[in-house]
């Protein structure tokens, strides 16, 4: 990364994480925005801590030296809150490319006035491989949901079956978590 963007971002981190917290609240609804800003505490509000923390973690990666990649626990840590709740693909995933925003805006006048947009676009692409990551990650954790779901299914219809008496004696193969790496 860039040496004049990379100090940009770090000398404005605070603002940045700040803002980027407040816009990923922002995708919540109204009614459960005003909690998830409140309390950041890991106990009362998991969300808010999980998204504080992560949003940390994942701007440490992109200005760092380190190499992007699905093995990234604080982007983890959303995306899987992110498939709990529901969210659309692109809904859950969004907050990724919020962060694009929160730094032009950020760093505007910075950014113009070095001339360090092929930076700003190199950092931008490294925000986009990061979007690529978390949509599998999601995809993952939302297939997971779902074979859960399903072997619950599986279980209540053959217990009611067995209950019925309509059952017998055929052997339930046993449900396991697939993917150790979503255990949402």
């Amino acid at each position: 990364m860039d040496i004049k963007l990379k100090d940009l971002i770090e000398g404005k981190k605070s603002v940045i994480l700040e803002r980027w917290f407040d816009a990923i609240i922002e995708t919540y609804p109204t009614d459960a925005t005003g909690f998830l800003k409140k309390k950041q505490d890991r106990f009362a509000n998991p969300v808010g801590h999980a998204i504080s923390k992560g949003t940390e973690g994942i701007l440490e990666v992109l200005v760092g030296e380190k190499e992007l990649s699905e093995d990234l626990p604080f982007l983890n840590d959303i995306i899987k809150v992110r498939a709990i709740q529901d969210f659309t693909p692109s809904k859950a995933i969004s907050f990724v490319f919020l962060l694009k925003k929160v730094v032009r805006e950020t760093l505007e006048k910075e950014i113009r006035q070095n001339q360090i947009y092929d930076a700003l676009l190199r950092f931008e692409s490294k925000i986009d491989d990061l979007a690529l990551f978390a949509f599998n990650i999601y995809v993952k954790c939302r297939e997971q949901i779902y074979e859960l779901k399903t072997d619950e299914l599986k279980r209540m219809t053959y217990t009611l079956l067995k209950k019925a008496n309509l059952m017998y004696e055929i052997p339930v193969p046993e449900f396991e978590i697939k993917d150790p790496k979503c255990n949402a």
